[in-house]
């Protein structure tokens, strides 16, 4: 029998791969995985047996994946880490019901929140939130409750998935959930792209995202800051964000 690796890929290029990932990708007899994650992967993958699939083919894939590792050393990989958002769940699911004796190892990544956060400075730097605004598998009724109590918390909150073709309004509402609990001048940064060509960012203000969203597509991950958070401006220039993590309540510095 051989082994199913789970490998999160990071927030884009190879470069953000794990040592451990990058030699379960060198062993493996297969690669499969999402054709959009995989093109990211250069050519770590070259000369490798590569299975494309592509989205809402996560149940297929899952399954193809394991049905493979019966003999084969197999890796399917997931952006980002595959245990936030990721392929780990359904891989998983699909093993404890139909192929339970499989080995499956699952290796962690750079999830995209501290990946944009290390772009914008230190947002996240003690308890923060992840939430997804997607609704293709979790009802918005469920996501709505969800971003009222993450707000009401306090703590930054890091929103996947903020807005796509089939639903620009997710986050226009999810910005009026926020404002409910935190003030207009509360700092969001947001990184497109992270980590991968055409990356950029903008540093703005809760009030003035929820007037002018334009900036945020798929491919965008926010943070919006917590009560403690601020904007670290040196004169004009913007330097980034941060989110103390209690150090001056300790010590003086």
């Amino acid at each position: 029998m051989g082994t199913l690796w789970i490998v999160s890929s990071g927030p884009g290029c190879a470069a953000q791969l794990t040592p451990a990932a990058t030699e379960a990708v060198k062993s493996a007899d297969v690669i499969i995985g999402n054709a959009f994650y995989l093109e990211l992967m250069g050519d770590i993958i070259a000369r490798k047996k590569v299975i494309y699939s592509s989205m809402g083919k996560e149940v297929d894939r899952a399954k193809e994946a394991a049905e493979l590792a019966a003999d084969k050393n197999v890796v399917m990989i997931s952006g980002g880490d595959a245990g936030v958002y990721g392929m780990a769940s359904i891989v998983l699911e699909v093993v404890e019901r139909e192929f339970p004796k499989q080995e499956v190892i699952v290796l962690p990544g750079v999830t995209a929140a501290t990946a944009a956060a290390s772009r914008l400075g230190s947002p996240l730097s003690g308890d923060y939130v992840t939430l997804s605004l997607s609704d293709l598998l979790t009802p918005w009724e469920v996501i709505e409750k969800r971003l009222d109590l993450a707000f009401q918390m306090g703590t930054p909150v890091a929103l996947y998935n903020p807005k796509s073709k089939g639903r620009p309004q997710n986050l226009s509402k999810a910005l009026a959930i926020a404002l409910k609990h935190r003030d207009g001048s509360t700092p969001v940064g947001i990184v497109k792209n992270v980590f991968r060509d055409g990356e950029t960012k903008c540093i703005t203000t809760l009030k003035e995202l929820a007037e002018d969203d334009g900036f945020v597509d798929m491919h965008s991950i926010l943070i919006i800051g917590g009560e403690e958070t601020r904007i670290w401006k040196e004169d004009e220039n913007v330097r980034g964000i941060i989110t103390p993590r209690g150090y001056h309540r300790k010590y003086v510095y």
